[in-house]
């Protein structure tokens, strides 16, 4: 509604205010008692005279219905303005007293709202306790990496899950499989010896961290589009990004996406236990940071991710640091649905899969609480052993991700939200103080004929 129809309103409200008041004041000025003596006195004298007086509680039927006419709002708005002018406010005809009870109830329906949200002390124990549990299994069963005699070897979950890559994903099978035709990719030089254009830091042991597509997520943009083009896309370890034609391996493209996502499956299958595997997701992007001035040896950011990936912080790593994650989230979304099914909730409204916050309003802040706090731990691990290895990645992505919504909700959609919860309340009883002002103006005009202008 524009503030012109708005005012318009304000005007008549106003208007109307002070007209009724005039009725209210004539009608409080009118002798009732002195009426009601003459009407007594006349009917008295009619009856004397021998005419029938008839009752008050008879009703006789009109001949001829009489004419309402209803004016348009806008002859009704033209009209309050010249009466009352054009700068009227409906809380002109308010006292302070019922402006003060007005604004208590807003603040009474804002805050029924954010009791809806809010966490009690069992909401909070809950994510605590997922925090809490993330951040053990973390540090006592995944570890940090380290080159062994054997390999790499971390905490005994970390290394289990290694075990369970290296049994699925056998090196023999693997060597068969990179031999390959189906597996050659265009991306996947070991150094310069073939490339145009020079990448600093291309070599057997940074070569797949240096190229999009060998990215487990990243490879399914710019592998893909290296196989059809025979191209390879890299980011150096300068931070330069270089895409070039790779004319030596021209027989390993595909005319076909499906060929070519085929291919990229494959090749990323191969390369997946080798010594120097398939990057953590998105760590290639890291090459880009080339600032910061870290440790005792003033590293950029990009170095120390570099050096991360070399000391074995690979993608089954991060499956392995993953773990923490997925049972944070597990244990905080499990809580909360058995202390819904508590409360008295159905099964299945219960059951924790979306943040909708209208669906389960407390789960998405539950959740933020949960990560923050393993998030806080992992920092506290990291900054006390001094050891950027220690760093669990997939907790910090899960904690920008809780982070970014969580405060796109406080700052954005909770308000809008209450607004509408609270407008909402309003206008439902509005439409029944409408409903009965319409049965009272059918009561009223049932003997005329109303004509609406």
């Amino acid at each position: 509604m524009s503030k012109e129809s708005e005012q318009k309103i304000d005007n008549v409200f106003v208007y109307e205010d002070q007209e009724l008041k005039k009725l209210q004041k004539q009608y409080a000025e009118i002798d009732k008692s002195g009426i009601d003596m003459h009407i007594a006195e006349s009917e008295a004298l009619l009856r004397s005279l021998g005419y029938e007086v008839p009752s008050v509680h008879e009703k006789k039927e009109l001949s001829e219905r009489r004419v309402l006419v209803v004016p348009s709002f806008d002859d009704l708005s033209k009209e309050a303005e010249k009466a009352v002018g054009n700068n009227n406010s409906i809380e002109n005809l308010f006292s302070e007293e019922e402006l003060k009870e007005n604004a208590a109830a807003i603040k009474a329906l804002n805050h029924d709202y954010n009791m809806i949200h809010h966490l009690d002390k069992y909401d909070v124990a809950i994510s605590a306790a997922a925090a809490i549990l993330g951040s053990v299994v973390d540090i006592v069963l995944v570890g940090i990496p380290q080159k062994g005699p054997d390999g790499l070897e971390a905490g005994k979950l970390a290394d289990y899950v290694r075990k369970k890559f290296d049994e699925k994903f056998s090196p023999e099978e693997m060597e068969k499989l990179a031999n390959s035709k189906s597996s050659k990719v265009p991306f996947d030089a070991q150094d310069n010896r073939n490339t145009e254009t020079y990448v600093e830091g291309l070599s057997a042991y940074y070569h797949r961290m240096l190229s999009l597509g060998h990215d487990p997520i990243l490879g399914f943009v710019f592998g893909v589009y290296d196989i059809m083009h025979g191209t390879m896309t890299t980011i150096d370890k300068n931070g330069r990004i270089v895409c070039q034609v790779m004319e030596v391996y021209s027989d390993r493209k595909e005319t076909d996406i499906v060929s070519a996502l085929l291919k990229q499956i494959i090749h990323f299958k191969s390369d997946i236990t080798t010594s120097m595997g398939l990057p953590a997701p998105l760590m290639g992007l890291f090459n880009l940071c080339q600032f910061g001035s870290i440790g005792e040896e003033e590293q950029t950011v990009a170095e120390i991710v570099q050096g991360m990936y070399y000391e074995g912080f690979d993608f089954i790593h991060f499956c392995a640091q993953s773990i923490p994650t997925i049972l944070i989230e597990l244990v905080t979304r499990i809580g909360y649905a058995v202390k819904r099914i508590k409360e008295g909730n159905k099964v299945k409204d219960s059951i924790p899969i979306s943040l909708n916050r209208e669906k389960h309003p407390k789960l998405a802040t539950m959740l933020f609480i949960a990560h923050s706090g393993a998030t806080a731990v992992n920092a506290g691990k990291v900054y006390f052993t001094k050891n950027p290895m220690a760093i669990n990645y997939p907790q910090w992505i899960a904690f920008a991700k809780y982070s970014y919504k969580q405060l796109r909700w406080c700052l954005i959609e909770k308000p809008e939200a209450r607004q509408k919860f609270v407008q909402g309340i309003l206008d439902e009883e509005l439409n029944n103080v409408l409903y009965e002002d319409d049965l009272l103006f059918d009561e009223y005009t049932s003997n005329y004929l109303v004509i609406f202008e």
